[in-house]
């Protein structure tokens, strides 16, 4: 009831894109905004980007401007488009649910409810 499922992932060149899924409880949509995450072996899981339950987004400096949030509400679904992929965007990219504001929700420890993750990865 509180599990996110993320789908999209995958082996791409750099300069590719890829389109991450993220489905969500309905309830649990209603009620947070929605966050991406990605950690890579032996880092910290860092914020990628969010979109509030009003629609408004924000994103981290190293993806502005190259990926975008968005979401499907009568699917329950958000999704992160990622544009121009480059080799330092490999890691494993997690959904979450977070509750608060900007800019605490781009503290992984924030969030309340976290997906399995997905792998992405770019070779050069």
């Amino acid at each position: 009831q509180v599990q996110l499922v993320e789908s999209g992932g995958g082996l791409v060149q750099a300069g590719n894109s890829l389109r991450l899924s993220c489905t969500a409880p309905a309830r649990t949509f209603a009620t947070s905004g929605l966050s991406w995450f990605r950690q890579a072996p032996g880092s910290e899981r860092k914020f990628v980007a969010h979109i509030t339950r009003a629609g408004g987004t924000y994103y981290s400096d190293s993806v502005k401007g190259r990926f975008t949030i968005s979401r499907d509400v009568a699917k329950y679904t958000v999704y992160l488009q990622m544009d121009n992929l480059k080799p330092e965007d490999t890691a494993v990219y997690y959904c979450g649910a977070a509750l608060g504001a900007w800019p605490g929700i781009a503290n992984w420890k924030t969030v309340t409810s976290w997906g399995r993750g997905t792998q992405v990865t770019v070779s050069s």
